[in-house]
Order: C-alpha cells, then structure tokens, then sequence
C-alpha cells in the first residue's frame, strides 16, 4: 500500500499528553483538475466580496468531516487498513446548483451520486476512525461560499444545471484544514484504492 505522508507532521511518542500538537483534518477526494476548473466556472460569474469561490485545486468531496488528531502516523495507518478493502470506482457528477437549501442557500455545490461503492467507503472511514456523522450522506462538493443576502444573489444570477461529468476514484485523501484566517488545504497523505479497470475522467 503506498502512501505519501508529510513527516513534519510525525508526533513522537514520547512527548507528554498536553503538549501533543493537534491537527484540524479530514478525509475526501481530491477532485481531478480538468473536472474542478469545469465546475470553478459555474460560480466564477458571481461577484465578490459576497461570494468566496473555492480554487480549483482545493476543491474535494468530504468523506469524513473534520476532526483534531495527535498522531499523524496512527491516523494514516488506519487510512491503510479501510482502503485495501477497496477497489477504485466512479464518481458521477449530475447537478451544479445553490446549495444546501435552494430558498436559503449558503453555498454553490456539485451534487455526485451516492452510490454503494462510496457510501460504503465513507461508512468504513467512520467507522474505523471514530467519527460519528448520522447526517444523510450527500456526496458533494462545494464550488463557492456565499455570504450576505444569499437569496438575493441567488435570485439574480440563477444556477441550475444537469451536468454529466465521471471522475474515476483510485486514491483518498488526508488532508490540513488550513488555519483561521487562511485558505487553502495541504495534502498530508494519499492512500490509492485498489486498481480496477475505471473509465477516465469524461467532460
């Protein structure tokens, strides 16, 4: 199993409890750059400073939600053990519009199938890291991030789009949430699924 993993980050064992560092991450899939710079143009016709759009290169899918770790090491090796049950599979992209709720919208959103493969792969990655989350799964990924009269900005520049976009999944990510007051997300380990004969990404 290869997995690339920052060893800044390692946390020796011997420190006490109180002093160990904690790291704010999560769990998603890096989206494929060809497919985030389709999706980045749904939201790049929205002005700012009311409108925060996502980078392409930091846009992801969310698998598990953020949490405050100590071990970096512990936590890749539980990563390791959940993805070699898994093969790689399919990601659908099928709509582009305000989300979560369309009459209160917050954010700008690519909504993906939820199929088996990776409802059960979230539902391992729960599992095995501790991390309860009994909100339905809504497998998405967020395109930008409105503030202010959300509804007004919605109602002058309407998105809602059918899109029909496959992104194969081979490999899962670790990554930093960034700290107050910055952006951007670091990549501290990729883990690949089990190779499968998947389709390319199709635009």
């Amino acid at each position: 199993m290869r997995h690339v993993c920052n060893p800044n980050q390692t946390v020796e064992p011997a420190q006490s409890a109180h002093r160990l560092p904690r790291l704010r991450v999560f769990v998603g899939v890096k989206i494929a750059p060809t497919i985030a710079r389709q999706l980045a143009q749904f939201s790049a016709v929205l002005k700012r400073p009311f409108v925060r759009p996502v980078a392409p290169a930091d846009i992801h899918l969310t698998l598990v939600p953020p949490w405050n770790v100590t071990s970096l090491p512990d936590t890749v090796a539980k990563l390791s053990g959940v993805v070699a049950g898994f093969g790689a599979f399919p990601l659908l992209f099928q709509h582009v519009s305000y989300g979560p709720q369309p009459k209160r919208p917050r954010l700008v959103w690519a909504e993906c199938a939820a199929s088996d493969e990776i409802s059960a792969l979230r539902s391992a990655l729960l599992h095995t890291l501790g991390q309860p989350d009994d909100r339905p799964f809504l497998p998405h990924v967020t395109l930008a991030r409105i503030r202010g009269d959300a509804t007004a900005i919605a109602r002058r520049h309407p998105i809602d789009q059918q899109v029909s976009l496959t992104q194969p999944v081979e490999a899962i990510e670790l990554f930093q949430s960034p700290s107050p007051g910055a952006s951007g997300y670091q990549v501290l380990a990729s883990l690949r699924l089990a190779e499968t004969q998947d389709p390319k990404p199709t635009v």
